[in-house]
């Protein structure tokens, strides 16, 4: 019995090894901020653990890793009804507008769309996140989300048009044909 725990340990261990840096970015940007995320991710792979016989086996671990981290995050917010995740309002700061190749101005860019996902609701901001920073399929994100693929196609379409709507986000990508 002792080989086979230390067998799952070490799978699990390679698991999470080669998957952190992507679970990381992906609860970043659910929860907007660089601890919350963190524990998220730490929290997910604590359930995670105790079921790696079962994960570690399915079609998917990531998949199935992701919706655990997803239905977490979920669950926090049916708790707490709000989320204080945008910075403090500095609208009434003039901006210099940066050189395209400048890393300051890259930084600043992922600022703007970091506060800008912030603005959307929790199910928005998961389904614009899984879509189009993931580069998940529809079909997948719907199974990271548990809902419909028509909910995942509705809820990306308005938090996209919610962006869109976004003054300053809307205008950097604008300026100069700024690459991301």
């Amino acid at each position: 019995m002792g080989d086979r725990k230390a067998a799952r340990d070490t799978e699990f261990q390679s698991f999470v090894i080669g998957r952190w840096p992507r679970l990381l970015r992906t609860a970043f940007l659910l929860t907007g901020e660089q601890h919350a995320a963190e524990d998220l991710v730490q929290s997910t792979l604590e359930q995670v653990y105790v079921a790696w016989r079962r994960v570690g086996s399915a079609e998917d671990p990531e998949a199935y890793v992701r919706r655990v981290m997803i239905n977490a995050h979920a669950r926090k917010h049916r708790r707490r009804l709000r989320e204080f995740l945008a910075p403090k309002d500095d609208s009434g700061l003039a901006r210099e507008v940066p050189d395209t190749g400048d890393r300051i101005a890259q930084a600043d860019d992922r600022d703007a769309l970091l506060a800008a996902l912030a603005q959307l609701p929790p199910r928005q901001r998961e389904a614009v996140v899984l879509r189009y920073w993931e580069d998940l399929t529809e079909t997948q994100t719907a199974e990271a989300m548990g809902c419909s693929v028509g909910a995942v196609k509705s809820n990306a379409a308005k938090g996209i048009a919610k962006l869109r709507a976004i003054p300053g986000l809307a205008e950097m990508v604008t300026q100069g044909g700024r690459s991301r």
